[in-house]
């Protein structure tokens, strides 16, 4: 029997994106993941809707940096 490398359920979320959100209203910051970009986010400070295109990429599956 051979040990598992990786958790079950892995081969779904490796090519995941981490992204950074800015609300445009207030600034706060909330991360949200590629896989919820068809979910409607709102800021938890203010309650504004979040636009998707003033997010940032922060990290992915694939990412060479170190986290």
């Amino acid at each position: 029997m051979n040990t598992p490398q990786h958790c079950p359920g892995f081969e779904q979320f490796k090519d995941l994106q981490s992204f950074i959100c800015k609300c445009p209203e207030c600034g706060e910051e909330k991360e949200i993941f590629s896989d919820e970009f068809n979910k409607e986010h709102k800021c938890s400070q203010c309650g504004k809707p979040i636009d998707f295109k003033v997010c940032e990429a922060y990290a992915g599956g694939r990412a060479s940096a170190p986290r």
